[in-house]
């Protein structure tokens, strides 16, 4: 990469998305060769220009990266906290360079996150109109009924509008607890949890241990590993097609991935 547009570069740092990027470029957080830039568009010349958001210096990643982490029970979902909690940063440290998370999961609940330096890949895991699901396994208390599981996949009414389980199962129950695993693509607050809570369930652990094709497998709590080409390949193709994406669609995302990786690797090789 020579010369790009600055919000191209932006996303492919880590920054943000391309769109999230020209929104910040408006607002004058970023600087070329130390001059404030508030027009799109602009071209970076990579080999040269410095460039700053936020005053921090823009490195360009090697590659693109895209990391699951377990995030424990405690850990805030952000990358600093003004209240010192743990967060995000603390658990993946600068082993794998600037990443940004992709969403987020509430303090008191645990499991599958994921973190990139790819803000295109990330604008479209996180986008409500690709209906990413997402699986949880939720123990609450009090024996859950049939007729409530029935309900939640039919759909209801909260306050923020109407929400449903896309799938639900009953894992395990007693008389004075249930265990649940249900999927869901809705992103908002606490929104599991508040499910439950309708019916008069109270949540007492929450794990995510999937989100669309990637599964959250022996990851260990605090721990984290690089996704494969075929997890990112799986996940795009899933996000273009919706939850019906087919296994052509998965190959055909995987070999035009095979094939830019191929091209930068000549590249280097010829430098």
């Amino acid at each position: 990469m020579i010369e790009v547009r600055l919000q191209k570069l932006m996303s492919a740092a880590g920054v943000a998305s391309r769109r999230a990027s020209e929104d910040l470029i408006l607002e004058g957080r970023v600087e070329i060769n130390d001059e404030i830039v508030l027009e799109l568009g602009r071209k970076v010349d990579t080999r040269k220009d410095v460039v700053r958001f936020d005053g921090e210096i823009i490195k360009m990643p090697k590659d693109s990266l895209t990391v699951a982490v377990y995030k424990p029970v405690g850990v805030v979902s952000t990358m600093e906290d003004p209240q010192g909690r743990p967060t995000l940063a603390d658990l993946v440290g600068s082993k794998y360079g600037r990443l940004f998370h992709i969403g987020r999961l509430d303090t008191d609940s645990e499991g599958l996150i994921l973190m990139s330096n790819d803000g295109d890949l990330a604008q479209t895991i996180a986008h409500p109109e690709n209906e990413i699901p997402k699986t949880y396994i939720a123990t609450m208390n009090g024996k859950i009924s049939g007729q409530t599981v029935k309900q939640m996949l039919q759909g209801f009414e909260l306050k923020d509008g109407f929400t449903k389980f896309d799938k639900a199962r009953v894992l395990a129950t007693t008389p004075n607890e249930s265990v649940l695993e249900v999927v869901l693509h809705s992103g908002k607050n606490r929104i599991v949890r508040r499910m439950f809570k309708n019916f008069g369930h109270k949540v007492t652990k929450l794990v995510r241990v999937q989100i669309g094709p990637v599964r959250i497998g022996e990851l260990k709590p605090g721990r984290s590993r690089v996704l494969g080409e075929v997890e990112v390949a799986a996940i795009e193709a899933m996000a273009t097609r919706g939850k019906k994406s087919s296994v052509y669609d998965v190959s055909r995302s995987i070999q035009t991935r095979s094939k830019n990786l191929a091209r930068s690797e000549k590249s280097r090789a010829q430098r």
